[in-house]
C-alpha cells in the first residue's frame, strides 16, 4: 500500500475542513449536495465527452495502482531473471517452457516463449518494444484522463457558481433564499478546486510515475531475457541490470 498517497488525502482534504472549522465555519457550510452534483458530475460528463469508453475504462481500472503499487519491484525481476539464467545456463533454453507456463506477467511470459522459440535476438527485441510501446500507450491514457478531470473541475465550478449567482439574483425580493443561492455558488468554486488539486491531478501525475517504473522494470526484461538468449553469465547479467536502478530505488521500495 503507498503510505505517502493515503497521508497526501488525509492532509488534502484535513487541511480544507480543518482550515474551514478553525476559521469557525460550520462544516455543514461545506456539505452542499447541490454544488457536489454540479462539479462531480458536470465533470464526470466532460471527460466522458473527451475520452473514448475503453480509455476510461482502463483508467477506472488503473485507479487502484494511486493506492497499491504493483507487486513486483526492481529487484524481484533482477532476481526472476538471474534464475531463469542460472536455469536456461544448466539445462538449456528450451527448460525454460515450463516456466513460461508458471510466469503470471504476461509481458514476461511472452519474451520466455520467444526466447524457447529461439527466436533472433533483434527479431525479440523489436517484438517485445512493439509491446512495450502498447503498455506505454494504455498509461499514458489513464494519466491523461485524470489530468484532463484535473483541467475541467474548476471550470464546472465556475459553472456552479454562475448557477448559484444566477439563483441568488432571481429570489433578490425572497431574502430567505439568497443564502441558500449563495452557499451554492462559492461552494461550487471549492468543490471544483479541491477535485482537480487534490485528486484529480495528482492521481494523474501518480499514474505517470507509476507508468515510468513498470516501463522500466518491462526494460530489464527484455534487456535480461537477451542477455540469456546469448548465453552470458548470470552474474554479468545481473551487472547489467542494476545498471538499469537508480539510488533512490531503494528508499522507494521502503515507502511502498
Amino acid at each position: 500500500m503507498d503510505i505517502a498517497s493515503i497521508i497526501g488525502l488525509i492532509l488534502g482534504f484535513g487541511a480544507v475542513f480543518g482550515g474551514a472549522i478553525l476559521e469557525g465555519l460550520h462544516i455543514g457550510a461545506l456539505i452542499q449536495p447541490t454544488a457536489f452534483i454540479i462539479v462531480e458530475g458536470g465533470t464526470l460528463a466532460t471527460v466522458c465527452v473527451a475520452f473514448p469508453m475503453s480509455t476510461l475504462m482502463s483508467a477506472l481500472k488503473d485507479l487502484k495502482k494511486v493506492i497499491l503499487p504493483p507487486k513486483e519491484d526492481p529487484e524481484g525481476v533482477i532476481k526472476n531473471i538471474i534464475n531463469y539464467a542460472a536455469k536456461a545456463r544448466r539445462n538449456g533454453l528450451i527448460s525454460l517452457e515450463q516456466e513460461a507456463q508458471t510466469v503470471k506477467d504476461p509481458f514476461t511470459k511472452k519474451g520466455i516463449s520467444l526466447v524457447v522459440d529461439g527466436i533472433d535476438p533483434q527479431k525479440l527485441r523489436e517484438t517485445m518494444e512493439i509491446e512495450l510501446a502498447s503498455i506505454k500507450e494504455h498509461g499514458k491514457g489513464s494519466a491523461e484522463v485524470f489530468e484532463a478531470a484535473g483541467g475541467f473541475a474548476p471550470t464546472i465550478g465556475i459553472i456552479g457558481a454562475v448557477l448559484g449567482l444566477i439563483h441568488v439574483m432571481g429570489n433578490l425580493s425572497d431574502p430567505s433564499k439568497l443564502g441558500g443561492g449563495i452557499a451554492v455558488a462559492f461552494v461550487a468554486t471549492i468543490y471544483g478546486l479541491m477535485t482537480a488539486n487534490i485528486i484529480c491531478l495528482p492521481f494523474g501525475t501518480k499514474l505517470k510515475h507509476r507508468l515510468k517504473e513498470e516501463l522500466l522494470q518491462k526494460e530489464m526484461v527484455i534487456e535480461g531475457l537477451i542477455a540469456i538468449q546469448n548465453g552470458e553469465n548470470p552474474h554479468f547479467i545481473e551487472q547489467k541490470l542494476r545498471a538499469y536502478l537508480h539510488d533512490s530505488a531503494p528508499a522507494e521500495k521502503k515507502g511502498k
